[in-house]
């Protein structure tokens, strides 16, 4: 599954930034809970409507966009 499929893109919601499935939780705050120590394992804990898959597709979604915010 490309992460295309996982990440959106709505100018109205969180300012335009990359967001997971449409929700409000961005690209942005899961690769700075990984940044911070946290694993992914504790990420899926403290918020259990996110996938394992959904971790993947910020992670490839940075490979592909490097650090590109404003």
């Amino acid at each position: 599954m490309s992460y295309r499929d996982i990440i959106t893109i709505e100018p109205e919601k969180r300012g335009g930034k990359p967001c997971i499935r449409g929700m409000r939780i961005t690209v942005y705050d899961v690769l700075e809970y990984l940044a911070s120590g946290m694993t992914q394992e504790e990420i899926l804990e403290d918020f259990p409507y996110l996938t394992k898959e959904d971790i993947l597709a910020c992670l490839s979604y940075a490979a592909d966009h490097g650090d590109q915010r404003a």
